[in-house]
């Protein structure tokens, strides 16, 4: 998964490579020396991670050719703007033309989006989301695989089940032989070409010995990386960096400061966006965003937070929904409605149409079930499946009633699969 389907790589110019999928070009970052015009490739999140051998690629490829021009033909389908206007504000059909001339909407035009109610605007709103996605990114999805390696944490975060807060939780860690048979269950059964290592911030785990461990996977397997791990400090971005890892999931969780220290007593937002800021330096995908729906969060700080996104220049928006733990101080504290995180992420779609790949949170589905379908619909474009081995998976506890937290690997990928080809998308990463 991210079963990403081969591409030729018909130009090279430094480091950058030009891949063709049929028909469609893009550019990745190449780290291979001996590549050459002609090689097929395996790319992810821009990187090419693997060079396939011609027979492997071209008995993949035929098996798709067929499936992927079909699927494209659904996905334009459903993405067409066949909506009835009437009962549509004029104020809501300007600021919706606009955003499809690709002109920059003001701050007051995005809150107005944000704020929308009437399920005929927000449908309006949605279709216009999903067809930008459909101009930019094609019919592709990228599904990435997390792997859950540790819930030690000592942080002590107002909302998080796996903060201090929370003394009844069972610990786990998983020792360097579990995650490396984790991950090659992953990549050699399954077909995952990115996996996200995430844990608590765990003391028991130096930055070294995280880094070893990313090291020996690399070592193993041709797969991008990306590191979930918390604030581990400026110079652990670089040796995990140096250690082959190329991704980072790290939200900033709230764009305001007095919030962010509320949520995370004894923290600060600008600590945050310094992690985020090196990483970007260092040449990690970023991906981060924010929580919808805290308490005491107005519409302009989510407007802010999609903003700070952007100027982060994240790859990956990650914005969920507020789930509290019943165990920390915000047990009692009501989540968001669907309707506010879809209507959060159709105006990320606007906000960065060409860019943003935009995912469907866990904690998303466990508010609604429909949320992967609806979600693909409102101008998302990314999912994860958890490959943590079910013994631990439930007591990975953010919040309570995961979803997911039950079903095999195998289950996840079929459901998944089903999904995509009724909405005709195919699972895949073009790179940038």
């Amino acid at each position: 998964m991210c079963y990403a389907i081969p591409g030729q790589v018909v130009a090279l110019d430094g480091r950058i490579a030009t891949v063709e999928y049929f028909g469609e070009r893009r550019q990745a970052y190449n780290e291979f020396p001996s590549l050459r015009v002609g090689d097929f490739v395996y790319a992810q999140g821009g990187f090419v991670i693997k060079v396939v051998p011609p027979e492997e690629a071209q008995e993949i490829l035929a098996v798709w050719k067929e499936t992927f021009f079909e699927l494209q033909e659904v996905d334009l389908r459903l993405a067409r703007l066949e909506v009835e206007r009437e009962g549509v504000e004029r104020r809501v059909l300007r600021i919706l033309d606009k955003a499809l001339e690709e002109r920059p909407l003001s701050k007051k035009e995005l809150l107005a989006l944000l704020g929308l109610q009437s399920p005929r605007e927000r449908e309006l709103l949605y279709k216009v989301a999903n067809f930008l996605r459909r101009k930019y990114h094609g019919n592709a999805t990228c599904v990435h695989g997390i792997l859950e390696i540790s819930n030690f944490c000592f942080r002590n975060c107002a909302y998080c089940g796996l903060s201090t807060h929370n003394g009844s939780l069972w610990r786990y860690r998983m020792s360097d032989e579990e995650v490396l048979e984790a991950v090659r269950e992953a990549v050699e059964v399954y077909g995952f070409q990115a996996l996200v290592l995430q844990s608590g911030e765990d003391p028991g785990r130096s930055v070294e010995e995280l880094a070893e461990l990313v090291r020996e996977i690399k070592r193993r397997h041709a797969v991008l990386i990306f590191v979930s791990f918390g604030e581990i400090g400026l110079e652990g971005l670089e040796v995990l960096y140096e250690a082959g890892a190329r991704g980072i999931l790290l939200r900033f969780e709230t764009s305001n400061a007095e919030l962010y220290e509320k949520l995370h007593p004894g923290y600060n937002l600008s600590q945050r966006l310094a992690h985020l800021e090196r990483a970007l330096e260092l040449g990690y995908i970023v991906a981060t965003g924010g929580l919808i729906g805290l308490p005491g969060q107005r519409l302009s700080d989510i407007l802010e937070d999609i903003l700070l996104t952007r100027a982060l220049s994240a790859e990956m928006y990650s914005f969920g929904p507020f789930l509290p733990h019943p165990a920390t101080p915000l047990a009692f504290s009501a989540p968001p409605s669907p309707s506010l995180v879809l209507n959060t992420l159709a105006v990320a779609r606007l906000v960065d149409p060409k860019n943003a790949k935009i995912l469907i949170t866990t904690a998303f589905e466990t508010l609604d079930p429909r949320a992967r379908e609806i979600g693909l619909l409102s101008g998302a474009s990314s999912l994860m499946l958890n490959v943590t081995p079910l013994r631990f998976r439930p007591h990975y506890a953010l919040y309570p009633g995961r979803a997911h937290e039950e079903e095999t690997v195998q289950e996840q990928i079929a459901q998944t699969l089903r999904l995509l080809r009724s909405l005709g998308r195919a699972p895949m990463d073009l790179g940038v």
